[in-house]
């Protein structure tokens, strides 16, 4: 494989590459990319999209790592209670394995790491207070202001976040940071602070967020607004149906976005098209090979929301269904990460 198939990969259904040229370069050799995920709340579809393109850097050549961010989990005003980061980082590795299976990448070849087996080391604390010596505090905010949930009076931990986030790129050897486009202000503060640290500043390959089934952006408290992993397929087709999505428009349009971001990416891998079911008397069958004709069918009217949804809630049920089976197979692992959803 060429550098031009290996840059297409890595870039194909992403929101912003900082910078394409730094990337090309890269794709020469043998790079490295990471991505993090604080244990938090419920993995949902929105993570599944960016884990999916993890399947893309493998298929690039790409060594992956994937980091459970257990102490960032806490310390973002205490998203995740210390008792329960154990839980919640196997519950996380479980699901993302399950999820890079699904999207046709190799679970296997990717190294997971938690941060506290590196985040509490001496070298790394001591670069952490030199970044915290060099980094005001309104440039900590601005960097973490997508990311940390932000207050009038917020917690220190946020504010240390981000330079946690920066010197990770260092410490797990890096040259590709890959995360949500949400997390751009984090690693534009490590692009600038890491070569004054021992450190490259690395490339960096944003996925975009995805638009909540509500409209407007997703929201993980409202359940209506995602697919959850272990929702079932009449759940999956309820929430899908129940969805923002009319005629023509495709701005927070988050059922086009899933079909985008999601089931395209993993037909393609599958060498399937996207068919919508069409009654005889109506005009049959709708065949799109690529997500562009589809989207230009939806907005010149040719095809109608409704059909959309029906054919949409099958296909996103079919690309989480081996996820939610790994998940339904250890019920152990939320109860003991979520234990307060049983109460």
């Amino acid at each position: 494989m060429d550098t031009a198939e290996r840059t297409h990969l890595v870039t194909r259904y992403t929101e912003e590459v900082v910078t394409e040229e730094e990337l090309t370069d890269l794709l020469d050799g043998d790079p490295s990319a990471y991505i993090g995920y604080a244990p938090t709340g419920e993995m949902h579809i929105g993570h599944f999209t960016t884990i999916r393109k993890l399947a893309d850097f493998q298929r690039a050549g790409v060594d992956v790592t994937v980091l459970i961010a257990d102490l960032h989990a806490h310390l973002d005003s205490e998203k995740s209670p210390w008792d329960l980061l154990d839980a919640r980082s196997e519950y996380y590795e479980v699901a993302i394995r399950a999820m890079l299976d699904a999207a046709g990448g190799d679970p296997e070849a990717v190294e997971f790491v938690r941060g506290q087996e590196f985040q509490l080391s001496e070298e790394y604390t001591l670069e952490m207070y030199r970044m915290a010596a060099e980094t005001t505090l309104s440039r900590a905010q601005r960097a973490a202001s997508e990311v940390v949930r932000e207050t009038e009076n917020p917690a220190l931990g946020g504010l240390i976040y981000p330079l946690m986030q920066s010197l990770d790129v260092k410490a797990l050897d890096a040259d590709i940071a890959y995360g949500g486009i949400d997390q751009r202000g984090i690693y534009m503060l490590g692009r600038e602070i890491l070569p004054d640290h021992g450190g490259e500043a690395p490339v960096c390959v944003f996925a975009p967020l995805l638009s909540g089934l509500t409209g407007g952006k997703m929201s993980a408290s409202q359940a209506a607004s995602k697919v959850n992993l272990t929702d079932t397929p009449e759940e999956v087709a309820e929430k899908i149906n129940d969805a923002y999505c009319p005629q023509g428009e495709v701005e927070d349009n988050g059922v086009l976005e899933y079909v985008r971001y999601l089931v395209f990416p993993v037909l393609e891998e599958r060498d399937e098209s996207f068919v919508v079911e069409v009654p005889e008397e109506y005009g049959g069958d709708e065949v799109y090979d690529t997500y562009d004709e589809l989207e230009s069918a939806f907005v010149d009217g040719d095809l109608h929301p409704q059909d959309l949804k029906n054919a949409a809630g099958g296909y996103i049920s079919d690309v989480i269904d081996p996820v939610r089976e790994q998940l339904a197979e250890r019920p152990d692992l939320l109860a003991e990460a979520y234990p307060e959803s049983d109460a």
